[in-house]
C-alpha cells in the first residue's frame, strides 16, 4: 500500500474519533481498505457508554472538544476517552457521573440516583477506569492527572456520600436501572456508536458544544458550532466509519453564503426505527479573553467545594 493510499484509508476514522494515523497504520488493511470503527461487543459496554454519554454531554463549550474530549479509542470491549487537561473537565464528569442517593423519597426509582447507576471507577495504570459491578463493560479515562480525580471525587463524597464505596448495585441503583430500561425508546444502539464517533459532530470554530437528550419518540441531538452537513452526513452515514443514519430531512444553508441561521436535519436509524433530530446552531463562538477568563475561573474552582 503507498504512502499516498494509507492516510485516505485512515481519514474519516481520524476525524471521527481524533485518532492520529500513526495510533491507526497498523490497522489499515494491506489492500489500503478504509479503516471502520468496532461498536460495542456486549450489550453492557453499550448501555454505559451511553449513559455516560447522555450525562456528560451538558457539559457545554469548552474548547474545540465536543463534551471535553480530544480523542475516543474505541474497540469490542472496552472504549478510551482521553479527556481536555483541564481541572474543570475532569470536575464536571466526576460530578455528573458518579452515582449518588438522592433520598428524595420519589416514587420514581430514576429519581433516587443521581449520576450513572452502577458505574463505579478504580485507578489503572494509564487513567481512571469506569466500569459497573458484574458487567463486562468499561470506560478509560486519559489525558490527565489522575491524583485530580481522586481529589474532586473527595471533595463530592463530604458533600454527599458516593455510592462507590458499594462494592456492588445498590437496590436503588438496580431499580433505576430496570426503570430506565423499561422506557420505549432505548438510547444505547443510538448514542454508543455516537461517542465513539464523537469527533465528527465538531465543527471547525473554536468553541464546540454537543448536547442530546429524548425528544417526540427519538432524540434529539444538538451542536452549537458543528461541522458543514454534507461531512456529518457522510461520516454518520453508510460509508465504512458510519452508523448508517439515513436522512428523512434537511434544512442546510452551508451552501448558501447569503443565508443566515442553523441546519437541520432528520436523521432515521434503520436498525432501530429511531428518529434523531439533529441541529446545528451555527453561534460562531470564539475562544476570546472572555471565554478564557471564564475557563480560568472554573479551573480554579474545581477542586473547592
Amino acid at each position: 500500500m503507498s504512502h499516498r493510499t494509507a492516510p485516505a484509508a485512515t481519514e474519516d476514522r481520524r476525524r471521527s474519533t481524533g485518532e492520529s494515523h500513526q495510533d491507526l497504520h497498523s490497522l489499515v488493511d494491506p489492500a489500503g481498505k478504509e479503516l471502520g470503527i468496532p461498536a460495542a461487543r456486549h450489550p453492557e459496554q453499550a448501555e454505559l457508554e451511553a449513559a455516560v454519554f447522555l450525562g456528560a454531554c451538558k457539559i457545554g463549550g469548552v474548547a474545540q472538544d465536543p463534551l471535553g474530549i480530544v480523542r475516543v479509542r474505541p474497540e469490542p470491549d472496552l472504549l478510551g476517552i482521553r479527556l481536555l487537561d483541564e481541572p474543570y473537565v475532569i470536575r464536571y464528569w466526576a460530578e455528573m457521573l458518579l452515582p449518588r442517593s438522592t433520598a428524595d423519597g420519589s416514587s420514581d426509582p430514576c429519581t433516587r440516583v443521581s449520576g450513572v447507576a452502577g458505574l463505579r471507577w478504580r485507578r489503572e495504570r494509564g487513567g481512571i477506569c469506569l466500569y459497573r459491578p458484574g458487567t463486562p463493560a468499561r470506560i478509560l479515562l486519559t489525558g490527565f492527572n489522575c491524583r485530580w480525580w481522586e481529589r474532586v471525587t473527595d471533595l463530592l463524597r463530604a458533600d454527599c456520600p458516593l455510592l462507590q464505596d458499594c462494592p456492588d448495585w445498590t437496590a436503588d441503583e438496580r431499580a433505576a436501572h430496570a426503570a430506565a430500561g423499561a422506557f420505549p425508546v432505548n438510547p444505547a444502539p443510538v448514542f454508543s456508536p455516537l461517542l465513539r464517533r464523537i469527533r465528527a459532530t465538531a465543527g471547525p470554530g473554536e468553541v464546540n458544544a454537543t448536547d442530546a437528550w429524548s425528544c417526540m419518540g427519538g432524540f434529539r441531538l444538538e451542536a452549537t458550532d458543528g461541522p458543514p452537513c454534507p461531512e456529518l452526513i457522510r461520516l454518520l452515514g453508510s460509508g465504512p466509519t458510519g452508523l448508517g443514519w439515513e436522512v428523512d430531512r434537511t434544512t442546510c444553508t452551508c451552501l448558501c453564503d447569503h443565508v443566515r441561521g442553523g441546519c437541520s436535519i432528520d436523521f432515521r436509524d434503520p436498525a432501530t426505527g429511531c428518529f434523531v433530530y439533529y441541529t446545528n446552531g451555527k453561534w460562531g463562538r470564539a475562544g476570546d479573553e472572555r471565554h478564557r477568563r471564564t475557563m480560568a475561573d472554573a479551573n480554579r474552582g474545581a477542586f473547592t467545594r
